[in-house]
């Protein structure tokens, strides 16, 4: 099957490597994938002017699929579902959406539009299925994958980051301002014996982070890493007791997956993805967001119980291969990818397959 795979922005962090991972293993499935990116409009539409970019990325898609018409097309995100949708309509090629959560209330508008121009729309858990009905995209046409995780990279077995002899919390942050770290820099008092370490970037926020754990006396407990390349990452994850990703508001952070593929039990916030990915009491512990003394007690809980870090350590790991390969997420959308006659015909005769 000819797939097209459209993702109109140089997204940074994981919206672009979900793209490519997927993609990647749909070629393994036996499909033709190409990626469409912002390069083939000669532009990354961004800030000012997008509409005119965005405008000419639709145009550029058209002249594509026009001289060679995909099966198929599956765009990630808003801006990348809106110009599959007008870049199709030519065509009359059916388009998968995935918008990878819910945008601000003043972008429903459009979701409401992408979704109901798109053959199918892939949530990636149930709280998005909720928000997009509630935004107006019908019910009837969306459908729940998981997310993936890059299984090759990140296991339980490697090398280990040099660590202290405390006992270890770790989290990543991307650019979010909501990442709930001063929540755990704040719960560091109660937690004695025990070291947060943060990697990643917050512009504008280390150096008040770093202040807030001066105020609170837990300075020198703190470390803030600044970014960690991915190769990294790993063996980061691996070096902590717990890992933590407590946000106050819906938002993702694949930090998570990526922890419990490496057999690393999680506390996290009950908000968005995270109520998908972790079961509470099996693979990790559940809090409401902005709550500091359930927080606290939930890492001093998994800290002090060596029962309970090994049993959701396990259960972690095991849940990762069971529902969160890229293999298992690829056969998943395939699956759905089969319900359209066309390009379910195109699969078996051949056309288009590699």
């Amino acid at each position: 099957m000819k797939i097209a795979m459209v993702l109109a922005e140089d997204l940074p962090g994981w919206g672009g490597s979900h793209a490519a991972s997927l993609a990647q293993a749909l070629r393994g499935l036996g499909h033709d994938v190409h990626l469409h990116g912002p390069e083939e409009a000669g532009t990354t539409p961004r800030g000012a002017g997008a509409d005119l970019r965005l405008g000419a990325f639709v145009d550029a898609l058209r002249a594509r699929w026009d001289r060679t018409r995909p099966d198929l097309v599956h765009a990630h995100f808003l801006r990348s579902g809106l110009a599959a949708v007008l870049a199709a309509q030519r065509s009359g090629v059916p388009v998968v959406q995935s918008f990878h959560g819910v945008a601000a209330t003043e972008h429903n508008g459009v979701e409401r539009l992408v979704g109901k121009e798109a053959a199918l729309v892939v949530a990636n858990a149930e709280h998005e299925v909720l928000d997009l009905a509630a935004a107006g995209v019908p019910r009837s046409r969306i459908e729940v994958v998981a997310r993936g995780v890059d299984t090759d990279l990140f296991q339980p077995i490697g090398p280990v980051s040099t660590r202290s002899k405390l006992r270890r919390i770790v989290t990543s942050v991307e650019s979010s301002a909501d990442n709930g770290v001063a929540d755990l820099i704040a719960a560091l008092p109660r937690l004695r014996g025990a070291e947060l370490v943060v990697a990643g970037t917050a512009p504008g926020r280390m150096d008040r982070l770093a202040r807030w754990a001066d105020r609170l006396g837990v300075r020198e407990r703190t470390h803030l890493l600044g970014p960690v390349l991915r190769r990294d990452m790993p063996a980061f994850l691996r070096s902590a007791d717990v890992v933590a990703c407590v946000p106050h508001r819906t938002s993702w952070n694949p930090m998570v997956l990526e922890a419990m593929a490496c057999g690393k039990p999680v506390v996290g916030t009950a908000v968005g993805g995270l109520t998908d990915a972790v079961i509470d009491d099996v693979t990790g512990l559940l809090v409401p967001p902005g709550d500091p003394k359930r927080l606290t007690r939930a890492l001093w809980e998994v800290l002090e119980d060596e029962t309970l870090r090994t049993s959701c350590a396990i259960a972690a790991a095991d849940r990762v291969q069971a529902r969160h390969t890229w293999q298992d997420v690829a056969v998943c959308v395939n699956r759905l990818y089969g319900r359209f006659p066309s390009a379910a015909e195109a699969a078996r005769s051949g056309t288009g397959s590699r």
